[in-house]
């Protein structure tokens, strides 16, 4: 039995995030530059895309530049800015024809100008499809996410449009980049690192966590359903012990 004919389609993570990792070993393993690793991490996005939106899957969201990546040489940084308008415009139609919409989240005004041109202007012409959302975390990191949240939380204050009292969860969860979002239930990061590298840290709270020896540029659509796999056969508590858990699916 192959491993997508394993997968229990009732029971799909609706919203799976991915840290895309492992890009730069890959090409030094081919004997290439860096960037030579980004480039055929296309083809990695682009199976995992269309893996998901066959089996059901409603938001697939990756990790493709974080904050502290502007940190990285110059010369990685503008080729990856150049990759990413290339790939943006290239999969327009791609992402159409799948009746997939793009959304982006993350400090999108520190990006070039150019590149956020292209990128609002193919989230604009996917808006209306509906099959999964595939979003990108481009110049993203949790913590600079929970910041702009509280100034956003502290402005309503000032305003008088909120109170300390009102302030809970549900208030946190609507001043984030990922409100009308549900959280991630399964969290895949590659290239065999153990760390969440300052990803989704509110959002995947209660998140099962899959981590893979597999580089990005390798990342297959059998690798997204061997995670999917291994997290099916997982047991989701969310603080319950597993009797408490066991009753509630006796009783349905």
């Amino acid at each position: 039995m192959s491993l997508k004919d394993q997968i229990n389609t009732s029971q799909l993570p609706k919203h799976i995030a991915i840290i895309m990792d492992g890009n730069g070993r890959w090409a030094k393993q081919h004997g290439q530059h860096r960037v030579f690793g980004h480039r055929n991490g296309v083809t990695a996005v682009r199976e995992s895309a269309e893996a998901a939106a066959e089996l059901g899957i409603d938001y697939l969201t990756l990790y493709a530049f974080s904050t502290e990546n502007w940190n990285r040489p110059r010369m990685e940084v503008n080729a990856l800015m150049q990759l990413l308008l290339q790939t943006i415009n290239n999969e327009i139609t791609t992402l159409n024809k799948n009746n997939i919409r793009l959304n982006a989240i993350g400090d999108l005004d520190s990006l070039p100008a150019v590149n956020r041109k292209h990128l609002l202007k193919a989230i604009d012409a996917t808006r209306n499809n509906t099959r999964m959302t595939l979003t990108l975390a481009l110049s993203y990191s949790s913590r600079w996410e929970i910041v702009q949240a509280a100034k956003k939380l502290a402005d309503k204050i000032i305003r008088g449009e909120c109170t300390p009292e009102m302030v809970d969860q549900q208030c946190i969860e609507g001043l984030l980049t990922t409100d009308g979002m549900p959280d991630p239930e399964l969290l895949i990061r590659t290239s065999g690192e153990f760390r969440i590298s300052n990803f989704m840290l509110w959002q995947i709270a209660y998140a099962e966590l899959y981590f893979t020896q597999t580089l990005w540029p390798d990342f297959r659509k059998e690798d997204l359903y061997a995670a999917i796999v291994d997290f099916q056969h997982r047991e989701r508590r969310f603080g319950k012990t597993s009797e408490q858990i066991t009753k509630v699916n006796d009783q349905q």
